[in-house]
């Protein structure tokens, strides 16, 4: 029964991160279009976020890995499971994929405003991977643990440097009604969602892999073997 419970939720959890590590690289491609238009000579933010971009891909794919190992494909889950996507939606009205990233160009208010969403959702991303790997269910995965090292690792890069932009034009760093928002977004989640999902027994499984279409190559040294 325990087993049974075990790997239900770890599918659920893999499924949802699998989503948002896609999610994340894909709508980041868009950031790094308004930042270059935005601070077309600041190359250290620039490169930062190119290497945030390299890092949800890379975290993508050990996911992907992680699901082929143990021969199943994720959870069909969607953009209600997105802290980005219910992010954006709620603060800017929009979609991600329906953004005006030239609006957010032209926009002073808005292009902070998005700095501070990411920032946000990269930090409590880093702190629910501290809650996840003292899990006891999430430890009983070796592979699981090992990638959730690696986004350990990686976190902190992904929300500082919009931070350190924020700090140097002075900006504020968080608005109280941001906070709020990520706040319930995350509680959302974590006590409506990801149980309704793991009392669904009808929820289909993805048919095909989120990036099918894409080119990029998987990363090099990412190979785990199944625990």
């Amino acid at each position: 029964m325990f087993d049974a419970f075990r790997r239900r939720y770890l599918d659920v959890l893999g499924s949802i991160y699998i989503y948002n590590e896609h999610r994340g690289y894909t709508s980041i491609d868009r950031v790094l279009e308004a930042v270059q238009a935005h601070c077309p000579d600041d190359a250290a933010f620039i490169a930062a976020i190119r290497k945030h971009r390299a890092d949800e891909r890379k975290h993508y794919v050990m996911f992907r890995r992680w699901f082929e190992l143990r021969g199943q494909m994720p959870l069909s889950v969607d953009r209600a499971c997105g802290h980005i996507d219910r992010f954006v939606e709620i603060v800017f009205g929009s979609t991600i994929d329906d953004l005006d990233t030239g609006a957010v160009i032209a926009s002073e208010a808005m292009f902070e405003r998005l700095c501070r969403v990411i920032m946000l959702t990269e930090m409590r991303g880093m702190k629910q991977v501290d809650v996840l790997l003292r899990s006891r269910l999430v430890r009983s995965d070796p592979v699981l643990v090992k990638i959730f090292r690696i986004v350990e690792r990686d976190e902190p890069s992904h929300w500082q440097p919009y931070q350190d932009w924020l700090v140097r034009t002075g900006r504020p760093q968080a608005k109280r009604r941001e906070k709020l928002i990520d706040f319930w977004i995350h509680r959302e989640l974590l006590f409506l969602k990801l149980p309704l999902l793991f009392l669904n027994p009808w929820l289909p499984r993805s048919r095909d892999w989120a990036d099918a279409g894409e080119m990029a190559e998987r990363p090099a040294g990412l190979a785990m073997q199944r625990a």
